[in-house]
Formats: C-alpha cells, sequence, structure tokens
C-alpha cells in the first residue's frame, strides 16, 4: 500500500446471509479535502457486526464489510484537514458521516447519531450512493470529523472496543446524569456490561451486577461493581427490588422480562435498553403510572461523547477485557462470539 495513493482496498465481506465472510477488494471513494485515509491496525467484534452479516436486523446491503471499532494511522489527508497529522493514531466508530453544523434538529441537541444525512461505518450508503465499508480490512476513508485521536497511555489494542462498545454504554450515563451515589444496575455481564461497571464506577455509582452465571461474580467485583445478583436466585432478586436509579439492559434479554426489571426500581427510575429485544414488548399503562417508572434507550455515542468517552477510560484506567484472534481468522473469531464464548471483546489483529 503507498501512503497517499490507495487505489484498492482489501477487506474481509460478507456476502451473504449467514457467520462467513470472505476476501473481497473495493475502490475508496475519492479522497476529500475534509477526509482521512486510514491504515487499520485492530479492529474490534461488535454484536451489530454478526446482526448485520446475518441480516438479523435490516436488509444487508452485500458485500459488506463490517466493523466499527476501528484503531489505525493515519497515511495520507485532504487538504482541509488540520486537527490531524499523517501518523496519527486514531479510532473511528459506527458513524463516519452527519452534518455535525447544528442544522438538523438531531445535530442540535448533540444526538448526531439520528442525524438525517448520518452515514454509518458500515452497510450505509454516501450521498453519492457509494456504499461504506468498515474495518475487517486493510484501510478505511472516512471524514477527518469521525476519526478521534488515541490517548497514548491507552493500549491501541485495547482501544478498539471504546469506540462502540464503552461509548454506547456511556453515553447514557452522561445524558441522564449518573452521579456519584446513584444505585445503578447493569444487566448482562458481556462485552458492553463489563465495561458499563466500570464506567458507572468510576463515576461514583453504586454498581449491582446482574446475571445468569455466578462465575462472573468475582470478575464483576473486580471490575468494581458493589454487589452481584444472580437472576435465577429469587433472594438476590427480592433483595433488591425497588431499589434502582438506573438499570442498563446490555443483552437480549427475553420479552417478558421487561415486566419484572420494573419491580427493581425506585420510583422514577429509569430502565434503560442498550440492546434490542426479539418480539414486542408489552405493559399496561398502569404500570408506569404506580411506579412512575421509565422505559427508554440509547443508541451510539456523538463526537463530543465519544471524545468524553476516551478521556473518561483514560483517567479512570477504563480498559476492556478483550480476546485477540488476526484478521486471517476472522470466521473463527465470529463463530467463537457467536457462540457467546468470548471474553468479553474480541479484537482483530491486522
Amino acid at each position: 500500500m503507498v501512503e497517499g495513493k490507495i487505489n484498492e482496498i482489501h477487506g474481509w465481506a460478507a456476502m451473504k446471509p449467514g457467520l462467513t465472510v470472505k476476501p473481497y477488494t473495493y475502490k475508496p471513494r475519492p479522497l476529500g479535502e475534509h477526509n482521512i485515509e486510514v491504515k487499520i491496525e485492530y479492529t474490534g467484534i461488535c454484536g451489530s457486526d454478526l446482526h448485520t452479516i446475518k441480516e438479523e436486523w435490516e436488509s444487508t446491503s452485500y458485500p459488506a464489510i463490517v466493523g466499527h471499532e476501528i484503531i489505525g494511522k493515519i497515511v495520507t489527508k485532504g487538504e482541509k484537514v488540520t486537527e490531524f497529522s499523517e501518523g496519527d493514531v486514531v479510532g473511528i466508530g459506527a458513524q463516519v458521516y452527519g452534518c455535525l453544523q447544528g442544522k438538523c434538529q438531531a445535530c442540535s441537541h448533540g444526538l448526531d447519531p439520528h442525524c438525517p444525512k448520518a452515514v454509518y461505518t458500515y452497510n450505509s450508503k454516501y450521498p453519492d450512493g457509494q456504499q461504506a465499508q468498515g474495518g475487517y480490512a486493510d484501510a478505511v476513508r472516512v471524514d477527518a470529523s469521525y476519526a478521534f485521536k488515541i490517548p497514548s497511555s491507552i493500549d491501541p489494542v485495547h482501544a478498539a472496543p471504546l469506540m462502540c462498545a464503552g461509548t454506547t454504554v456511556f453515553a447514557p450515563m452522561l445524558r441522564k446524569g449518573v452521579k456519584k451515589g446513584d444505585r445503578v444496575g447493569v444487566v448482562g455481564i458481556g462485552g458492553l456490561g463489563h465495561l458499563a461497571i466500570q464506567y458507572a464506577s468510576a463515576l461514583g455509582a453504586e454498581v449491582i451486577a446482574f446475571s445468569h452465571s455466578p462465575s462472573k461474580r468475582e470478575q464483576c467485583l473486580k471490575l468494581g461493581a458493589s454487589k452481584f445478583v444472580d437472576t435465577s436466585n429469587k433472594d438476590d432478586v427480592d433483595a433488591v427490588r425497588h431499589t434502582l436509579k438506573y438499570l442498563f439492559i446490555t443483552s437480549n434479554a427475553k420479552t417478558n422480562q421487561y415486566n419484572d426489571y420494573i419491580t427493581w426500581m425506585d420510583f422514577e427510575g429509569q430502565v434503560v435498553l442498550l440492546s434490542i429485544p426479539e418480539g414486542t414488548l408489552s405493559f399496561k399503562p398502569a404500570e408506569f403510572v404506580r411506579t412512575e417508572v421509565a422505559i427508554t434507550g440509547s443508541m451510539i455515542g456523538g463526537v463530543n461523547i465519544i471524545k468524553e468517552a476516551l478521556s473518561f477510560a483514560d483517567k479512570h484506567n477504563i480498559r476492556p477485557i478483550i480476546e485477540r484472534y488476526p484478521l486471517s481468522e476472522v470466521n473463527a473469531a465470529l463463530k467463537h462470539m457467536d457462540d457467546g464464548k468470548a471474553r468479553y471483546r474480541i479484537v482483530l489483529i491486522h
């Protein structure tokens, strides 16, 4: 690959619904004056990657190179890019384009992932109609506004999961004002959950970790949880009912569990969905009137929140627990994650 003259990008793309990606080459978009070109060194595997290549959410436009937890070095840049230099180590998350000018309702509220002009890192199209391709590749070309300098004290391999997983859990904590003394529950101790425990604990909250796997108790306590609740143990669960100010749902729980979650909350507590359960949630309006509990959701973090998530992780030594796979073994890594065996985030080494 010649710096500044990348004519082809080589990656691993899903060609049809399933759990397999294959070698694929594409020509990148022209390098614009606000663009940077990044030689990728690490890419985290996110649950969204699996949903996309298996076409479990919305329609997938194949061939699709997924991956939106990207870390690499800038090899060239457009003439109007002033905030970066060639050789800078940067991260790229789940979004690569938006209006960012406060012109739309979403961006004016700092919610640029909801921008009507948003282009996501993969399975999304630019205004010119070309498909965005992600990080299971040797390089990527993006708008410089959606690249972020990685603090020198964070090992780049550990920075990858912070670009999506870390930001996703931290974003609603910032927006909703989680603070010292708040009682915060985290359901699902996996790729998102183990980072949610760390961020909430660093904010000063009393963190309650909920899992049906008692083997994770010790790990949760080491990560910063004050208490571990075995959700298969009725006495454990009953002991925390009506006590939580916030509950962050990071796993795809069964839809009928959400009625039980409401009973864990204190008055005016908030249940925040960070995952998308299958099926339809069903509640009686009286449940909300009696408890004054709110159920809401949160998408990926915007530009300002990603910057803060990285800075906060740097300051408080928040790091993901990772497993490493060479990019050449990406299919084995995808199966390992799909089987639920990852502890807790997989990073592909390029």
